[in-house]
């Protein structure tokens, strides 16, 4: 019998990795690097349990994969050994392009998506494992015939969104977000080459759909994590600029190349192995080590910033369903304006506008579907009459510092 590694998750229990390559994969810097990222970014500013990291989430996603194929072949989807293991690998490494703070610095560093970069690390990987990632990669870019392998890592019922959804209402204590991710794998199914739920499991799916709504307002869209994040992404936009008027701005090494230089995807199409070396070496803490020097930068602006992440004095976020109105916008950045007593340029960095919009349900892309007993497959909003959260909801926000009686 093949000898595993145990790994001891506080969510799932016991994982076993089997030893060979993803061991090895788990053991190389690119994965080792996810220790270092927080899977939530700064959510741990609101539930301070929320430390987690990418590599907790890719370990716990790699678990749920390797129950899910268990339960498909013994369905007689006929998974044969080596597509386990490439679909294994194909889930383990899809978040191994996240950046520093996951989503929240994105595209705030560079102008490239993490699944592009996943992509990349997986290409690099290859070369260095001699081709035993192709398969992997030919599932993770959906270009395998097995369909339902490639829904397995990315779709809108895969193992990333069960393992995600599951961690960080585990690790933010909102329960509001707790899947029956056990009883929902036992109803997959495979059906004309694709992935299905069978008709039994429709309720778990509507309270899947149900718990990510309320994830997402609740965790991930709450107004104080989006002023953090805002406000983060402001502070690497600052630096960024006074880098590229000439002032130094004191960081670590490789942060400092991508705040000097605005590093496109063309660019590490041409220069891939050296750009992913750089990237490769970010994390969390080169961030807050950066934060931590630029407390006392000369600069106003960025050491303003600096001193509200590191000390949580963080923007006031009011958040509205319907669009603020001129008057009232206009009012507020004069305000914020006034209290700055500083240029009006360096307005756009304190009096930030938008909005943010979730649907825990896309019927656009590629739905759900469930299995019926007399053999058709439906899409989930043709298969049950309970009210589906596919509307998309969008909330406008306006954020500034908080003025004393302002």
């Amino acid at each position: 019998m093949a000898r595993k590694k145990i790994f001891n998750d506080p969510v799932y229990g016991f994982i076993s990795v089997p030893y060979g390559i993803i061991f090895d994969l788990i053991e190389h810097p690119y994965f080792q690097r996810l220790r270092r990222i927080k899977q939530t970014s700064l959510s741990h500013y609101v539930y301070p349990g929320a430390l987690h990291t990418r590599f907790h989430h890719a370990l716990g996603a790699f678990h749920l994969m390797t129950q899910a194929i268990e339960v498909l072949n013994g369905k007689g989807a006929g998974i044969t050994e080596e597509e386990a293991q490439a679909a294994s690998i194909a889930i383990l490494l899809h978040d191994i392009g996240h950046g520093p703070f996951s989503h929240t610095l994105e595209n705030a560093l560079i102008r490239v998506p993490h699944e592009r970069l996943s992509e990349w690390f997986m290409e690099k990987l290859n070369e260095e494992f001699q081709g035993q990632l192709e398969l992997a990669i030919r599932i993770f870019q959906d270009k395998y015939p097995k369909k339902f392998l490639h829904q397995l890592v990315s779709s809108q019922l895969d193992m990333d969104r069960m393992d995600y959804l599951t961690r960080d209402s585990f690790f933010t204590g909102v329960y509001e977000g707790v899947i029956g991710y056990d009883r929902i794998i036992k109803m997959l199914a495979v059906h004309d080459n694709e992935l299905v739920v069978e008709e039994k499991g429709i309720y778990s799916i509507e309270k899947f759909l149900i718990a990510r709504r309320l994830m997402y307002w609740q965790v991930y869209l709450h107004k104080t994590v989006l002023a953090a994040e805002h406000m983060l992404v402001q502070v690497l936009r600052r630096a960024r600029e006074l880098a590229l008027l000439g002032i130094p701005v004191p960081c670590p090494e490789n942060l400092q190349f991508f705040i000097s230089h605005e590093v496109r995807e063309d660019q590490f199409v041409q220069d891939r192995d050296h750009l992913l070396a750089r990237f490769a070496s970010l994390d969390d803490y080169d961030i807050l080590s950066a934060l931590k020097a630029w407390m006392s930068h000369p600069d106003r602006c960025l050491s303003y910033l600096s001193q509200g992440l590191i000390h949580r004095r963080l923007f006031k976020l009011e958040l509205s369903s319907q669009p603020f109105g001129e008057d009232y916008v206009s009012t507020r950045a004069a305000k914020v304006l006034q209290w700055w007593q500083g240029p009006e340029s360096e307005l756009s960095y304190f009096f930030l506008k938008g909005m943010e919009s979730n649907s825990a349900y896309n019927t656009a892309q590629e739905e759900i579907k469930i299995l019926f007993k007399n053999g058709e497959a439906r899409p989930m909003s043709l298969s049950t009459d309970y009210e589906l959260h596919s509307k998309i909801v969008t909330k406008y926000y306006l954020a500034y510092p908080k003025i004393t009686g302002g």
